[in-house]
């Protein structure tokens, strides 16, 4: 039997529509038929992908020249570093005295913040739990 000869009449289309209808049943094939159209929809956006792959690295190839291979030198014996004879001397920071100021404060107001949290840690804590 060839399929040609199943859908060469409407009756017979017609006859296999309501076979399918019945075995699937009425719900299940709007979403059957969206499946099948997302799934088609992910096939050719994957094959025109690959398509595109292949375009890319034929360009790719045409453009780039072909080099050949090089000998490739063994490396150079590196001599060892030898620390210097005298230590170096640490840099000094100059801090400009508005500076000097600004920093104080900073350290200032961060040392207050200290204290205020490690006063209120100590009062949250029962007097049955400080330490000793």
């Amino acid at each position: 039997m060839n399929f040609g000869d199943l859908f060469d009449s409407p009756l017979k289309i017609l006859i296999v529509a309501i076979v399918i209808i019945v075995l699937f049943g009425s719900a299940k094939l709007p979403v059957a038929a969206r499946s099948l159209g997302r799934s088609m929809r992910i096939l050719k956006s994957e094959v025109s992908g690959l398509h595109d792959d292949d375009e890319e690295r034929a360009a790719q190839a045409t453009s780039q020249p072909v080099v050949a291979p090089q000998q490739i030198a063994a490396p150079q014996p590196v001599a060892p570093v030898v620390p210097p004879a005298q230590p170096v001397a640490p840099v000094q920071q100059v801090v400009q005295p508005a500076d000097q100021v600004t920093t104080q404060a900073q350290i200032d107001s961060l040392q207050q913040q200290l204290r205020e949290l490690k006063d209120k840690e100590t009062a949250s804590v029962p007097a049955d739990q400080k330490p000793v």
